[in-house]
């Protein structure tokens, strides 16, 4: 059976378009020839993001991003295909992350740890990572405070250089070369003073030292006193103070008793004291025991006779 060419021409044609179609399915990111799973993440923002994107597992492609759909409420569904030899555990988390200065993006899956993998068509937990230009941001604002504390540093650096202020260094180097050479000039002149009155200052230091031995000689005799008194204090620690206490208290009660019964009516002394009675008896006695003596003095025979030659009495 002869193929026409007609025939021919159809079958390369056809031919030619399905390698076409798998070629451009290929350099898409997509392998034709080894079965995928499907894995869905939802974020706020893809930025930077596009079909044919790699999937990455620490830097290595698994998959790609395949199709991507915004829903209603702003967000977008990003389709992944991996291929179907990689597990991925159940609570991996889908990052959306910058992969250079200008902007390209791409999925890495950070694998979680647990012992179940997910299915095809399940959704993964995504997020977002800042891109590296914000990344860069601190780095370029302590840049730009640098460059500022930079421009300040040659500012000044231009006013060191100044020919006024050159000068008005000059002239500050002067005073300080000035200043020490007077701080010498008094230098010289305390030398001096000290020499003329080294034999005042010998007599000085000699009269500190006999100050000195005196002031030892006291501390001994200070010390002898300290030891005095020392023993009196252990003396009298060691007397019997308590009973000697004791016996003046009992002495001091007995004398107020005694002092009581001499303010009652008891007693002699305490009638004598307190009634009035008894003191004129006394006085009465007293002054007729006076009048006696006065009597017996001025006629002495009525009371007392007695002869020389023994006769007896009228």
């Amino acid at each position: 059976m002869k193929i026409s060419n007609e025939t021919k021409i159809g079958a390369l044609t056809a031919i030619s378009i399905t390698i076409l179609i798998l070629g451009y399915s290929f350099l898409s990111g997509n392998d034709v020839f080894s079965g995928s799973n499907k894995f869905y993440a939802i974020y706020r923002s893809v930025d930077g993001l596009s079909v044919s994107k790699p999937v990455l597992v620490n830097g290595f492609p698994i998959g790609h991003v395949s199709k991507m759909s915004l829903e209603q409420d702003g967000r977008t569904i990003v389709e992944l295909k991996v291929r179907d030899k990689y597990k991925v555990p159940s609570n991996t988390l889908a990052k959306l992350v910058s992969t250079d200065l200008l902007g390209g993006k791409a999925i890495v899956f950070e694998y979680g740890n647990s012992n179940t993998y997910a299915e095809d068509k399940d959704t993964l937990r995504a997020d977002i990572q800042g891109s590296l230009a914000e990344s860069l941001q601190p780095i370029q604002t302590k840049a730009e405070n640098l460059i500022s504390k930079l421009d300040s540093s040659l500012a000044s650096i231009n006013k060191i250089l100044n020919p006024n202020f050159q000068r008005n260094v000059d002239r500050s180097f002067l005073s300080i070369a000035n200043s020490l050479q007077t701080l010498e000039g008094t230098t010289r002149k305390i030398d001096a003073l000290i020499g003329n009155q080294t034999a005042h200052i010998d007599g000085i230091l000699a009269n500190a030292e006999t100050v000195s031995a005196n002031l030892k000689t006291s501390t001994q005799h200070l010390t002898g006193i300290t030891s005095n008194f020392e023993k009196v204090s252990n003396d009298v620690a060691n007397s019997n103070i308590k009973q000697t206490l004791d016996n003046a208290n009992k002495a001091m009660a007995d004398l107020q008793a005694t002092i009581a019964k001499i303010n009652s009516d008891k007693g002699t002394l305490g009638l004598l004291l307190n009634d009035g009675k008894m003191y004129n008896n006394l006085k009465d006695a007293s002054s007729n025991l006076n009048n006696l003596f006065i009597d017996i003095k001025a006629h002495p025979k009525h009371y007392v006779s007695f002869s020389v030659f023994g006769g007896k009495k009228d």
